[in-house]
């Protein structure tokens, strides 16, 4: 957190709420290794359909957003969000009302902005991975 925290306030946002829901995904046994270290241990790993042994499953990311959706959406007006990617993910999906696995699809680069909207269609990705 002491990163989206520090990137909140260089964007001039010097006191944000700050939110467990918004935390690094646990990755357990896998804290510390890349993605190829994993692949080696076990080929064809997936964060979003495979999970972390002693770590979060698919489904507790999945609910930990839907969580943050519920928190954001009792706050009224804009709601301005720093976080690690692999949750902001999982909050894309959530909020498109899509399975987890589909976050696995939603590419996500460091310092970029997304846009969640509700229109009158509905939840949509207004933007997504803009620089």
């Amino acid at each position: 957190m002491q990163r989206a925290l520090r990137t909140a306030q260089i964007a001039g946002f010097a006191l944000p709420v700050i939110t467990p829901l918004l935390s690094e995904v646990d990755y357990g046994e896998y804290e510390g290794l890349t993605t190829a270290d994993i692949h080696a241990r076990r080929p064809g790993w997936e964060l979003f359909h495979d999970g972390c042994p002693g770590g979060e499953t698919p489904a507790q990311m999945y609910d930990r957003a839907l969580r943050f959706l519920q928190l954001a959406a009792q706050t009224s007006g804009t709601v301005l969000t720093f976080a690690h990617g692999h949750i902001l993910r999982a909050i894309g999906a959530a909020w498109a009302e899509l399975d987890i696995t589909a976050a696995a699809h939603l590419r996500l680069d460091v310092a970029t902005l997304s846009l969640l909207a509700d229109s009158g269609r509905g939840h949509e990705l207004a933007l997504w991975n803009a620089p």
